[in-house]
């Protein structure tokens, strides 16, 4: 169903929510949406699940998600068949190991302006900041707070910003590409050929689980991808690069 054919109910923001074997962090993801009671905002969660092993869709049906979807891995396809399920007027897309800032939900509605939310703005996103344990190493402590700083003054807003737009705007930028990395740049630029996007100055918490499990490896990537994307490298190698980070904190 695309986004042109299913029924949009003015009023309710979509949260879609990838995951894959995320039973840790998908708790405080969503406990953090039960908390966002200050807005005019009905809340529709959509949980897309590419193929967990652990406890995650148990987590996802005892928290209440509203939608549960279980589809083939890969985090651009799996948020686009979230959006092609929701049903809001604005749609939110939200990394399992995200979390909310408290107020979050009253700061979308006062940037896309009042219902129909027809403002000047159609997008945004947040700052965000990353969280790391106790025992985090010195590259951690070093690097993790200049990937935070990126986010307070990019154009081009990464996926675990929290990105936000009305459902017409994703619909006229082409939709979320589905592609298994990289997804949200390729995303975050359809966008901003629509207009700018907002930048909230409030913070999304987010898990510093990569950079502790590979640091070194992780602060290359972080570095290099963008350019080696720009360049023509398919999402599909930088995606076999990059690895899967599933953590604990402590």
């Amino acid at each position: 169903m695309t986004t042109s054919e299913q029924r949009v109910v003015e009023g309710r923001l979509s949260v879609i929510i990838p995951t894959l074997n995320e039973a840790q962090e998908l708790p405080r993801c969503l406990a953090a949406l039960t908390r966002q009671q200050d807005s005019r905002f009905e809340i529709e969660r959509i949980v897309v699940d590419g193929g967990s092993t652990d406890d995650t869709l148990e987590i996802a049906r005892k928290a209440g998600a509203d939608r549960l979807l279980e589809i083939k891995a890969g985090r651009g396809r799996q948020l686009a068949a979230g959006a092609a399920a929701a049903t809001g007027s604005v749609y939110l897309f939200l990394h399992a190991d995200c979390r909310l800032p408290e107020g979050a939900m009253r700061r979308i509605e006062h940037t896309l302006g009042p219902e129909p939310f027809r403002g000047e703005t159609c997008a945004g996103a947040f700052h965000v900041r990353h969280e790391w344990s106790t025992d985090a190493g010195p590259w951690v402590r070093r690097f993790v707070p200049l990937a935070d700083k990126r986010s307070h003054r990019t154009r081009y807003p990464y996926g675990d910003q929290a990105v936000f737009l009305t459902a017409d705007a994703y619909a006229r930028c082409g939709g979320m590409p589905e592609q298994p990395l990289m997804e949200d740049l390729a995303f975050a630029k359809r966008i901003a050929a629509l207009g700018p996007l907002a930048i909230l100055p409030l913070e999304v918490r987010t898990s510093a689980r990569r950079f502790e499990q590979h640091p070194v490896r992780t602060v290359l990537c972080w570095c290099a991808f963008p350019w080696l994307y720009r360049w023509g490298v398919s999402p599909e190698r930088l995606v076999r690069w990059y690895g899967a980070a599933r953590g604990t904190r402590k």
